[in-house]
């Protein structure tokens, strides 16, 4: 049976990214998608010219598409970054910086989910002062995000791939969400489960669903695994995993964030049940 495509949000810097930034809107909307999310579109800067924000904006809305997910500011991604918050001196200081602009520009936007990642542990420095930056930082994100309505998501990425980050596992990103809302008084941040990087963690992606997805998950995205292709190029059922998102009560967006097998209009086959 086809899967209806507005529950799905196209991740734009993980497909359509053989075109121009400010075609992809345009390109998921043709695919039939009414939702995007992105990371941080600018990883040169923290804060782009106002042009290079009003160009995109332009084209999310000429095409029709919400954005319901943006990363903050998190170095060079992709590429050997892993974030900035938890990092002392200069990219700290960057993602302090972008904070206010990531939290405009999705007010703006009607996107009401900024995801911070934390960033890689630097060889030399004491973890415990790293962790303190990296609470400092993430409750001033829980607070703009706050200021705009939005959910700060604290995302798990996996060993494997991100062995320097350390923030791995389901539980421990739910933790450091807790730890925020606590020092935060808000109770806006939430864990962002992204399916992939649970099943590479060598956490049951089920069990993960039903531990965490209806009081502790604001957003969830997805790739197949191993290889973050999409659903059908590896041994995830991901129906079946849909299935019990719903089925726990979890009635947000699903983030598709996988590296398309070829061009990305051809990346959506298994919606309709074709691949």
């Amino acid at each position: 049976m086809p899967l209806p495509r507005h529950r799905f949000a196209v991740n734009l810097s993980m497909l359509f990214t053989e075109l121009p930034l400010l075609e992809r809107p345009a390109a998921a909307a043709a695919a039939g998608f009414r939702a995007v999310e992105m990371w941080w579109p600018w990883p040169a800067t923290p804060t782009p010219e106002a042009r290079e924000l009003d160009a995109l904006r332009g084209a999310l809305r000429d095409a029709g598409t919400q954005l319901v997910c943006l990363n903050f500011y998190a170095g060079r991604l992709p590429g050997p970054d892993r974030g900035a918050l938890s990092l002392p001196g200069a990219e700290s200081g960057r993602f302090r910086a972008n904070v206010g602009v990531a939290a405009d520009f999705a007010a703006s936007l009607g996107c009401t989910a900024l995801n911070a990642l934390y960033g890689n542990r630097v060889a030399a420095t004491d973890a415990g002062a790293q962790d303190a930056l990296a609470l400092e930082n993430l409750v001033l994100a829980a607070r703009a995000a706050g200021r705009v309505g939005a959910t700060l998501l604290i995302e798990a990425l996996n060993p494997v791939e991100s062995p320097a980050y350390p923030i791995t596992g389901s539980a421990r990103a739910v933790e450091l969400a807790g730890r925020v809302n606590e020092a935060s008084g808000l109770g806006n941040a939430r864990f962002l489960m992204d399916l992939y990087h649970v099943a590479m963690a060598g956490e049951d992606p089920a069990a993960a669903i039903s531990a965490y997805a209806a009081a502790h998950t604001g957003h969830v995205q997805l790739a197949d695994a191993p290889g973050r292709g999409e659903p059908g190029t590896g041994t995830l059922d991901v129906p079946v995993l849909l299935k019990r998102l719903e089925q726990s009560g979890y009635d947000g967006w699903v983030g598709l964030e996988y590296r398309p097998s070829g061009p990305s209009g051809g990346a959506f086959g298994w919606l309709d049940g074709t691949r």
